[in-house]
């Protein structure tokens, strides 16, 4: 069963003036697109045809480039899609915030530690939360399209917040200043998403 591109939960300018919408459209329908239509010519014909994403990642063949590349790229997106919000922002709340301040002290200190880990990215990648069973939360990067539900790269455990610091996510609007796209990006943040994602697989 092929997979199929997923539809935004919100229009291309909803996320203006942190994240264009030109910005937006490209990304949705030329990036994830191009990777949902390469990822089905990868796995068309083999073993892998009627598996879920989530179980094509965690049992991954890291030396299929094809695989690798595009099935990472369609999860990755797919997620980072649903973790932005028009009304987003401010901070979370509940067991996920419990779990951030016990994790890392504070809010602001994981603010902190997550846009470290997404500017010094070097190259094209992301930055993301992460929860392993029994709730403990961890930041990492990965290059590329990898992601940390794949074998043996960066912290393991389940992604619950990613941010996409490729330079197409944000060249158009903010060109060379990634800084200033991460920290706008903490404005468009669907805490309540997060803590769902939290939730589900702690």
């Amino acid at each position: 069963m092929a997979f199929e591109l997923p539809n935004l939960p919100y229009a291309y300018d909803a996320l203006e003036p942190h994240i264009d919408a030109r910005t937006m459209e490209i990304h949705h329908t030329k990036h994830h697109n191009g990777y949902t239509t390469k990822l089905n010519g990868a796995i068309e014909g083999t073993d892998l045809e009627n598996k879920s994403i989530t179980d094509i990642l965690t049992g991954m063949d890291m030396t299929n480039g094809a695989v690798r590349n595009n099935g990472g790229g369609y999860y990755n997106h797919s997620l980072f899609w649903e973790v932005m919000s028009p009304d987003g922002g401010g901070t979370p709340s509940g067991d996920l915030a419990d779990a951030i301040n016990e994790t890392f002290g504070s809010f602001d200190a994981f603010k902190e530690q997550f846009s470290a880990a997404a500017g010094t990215r070097f190259g094209s990648g992301w930055a993301w939360l992460c929860v392993h069973k029994g709730g403990k939360l961890e930041i990492c990067s990965t290059p590329n399209q990898d992601n940390p539900l794949m074998p043996e790269v960066a912290c393991g455990g389940h992604p619950i917040l990613g941010l996409d610091v490729w330079e197409h996510a944000y060249y158009l609007n903010y060109q060379n200043r990634r800084p200033d796209y991460v920290t706008a990006f903490f404005n468009v943040i669907n805490w309540d998403k997060v803590a769902e994602n939290y939730e589900q697989n702690k």
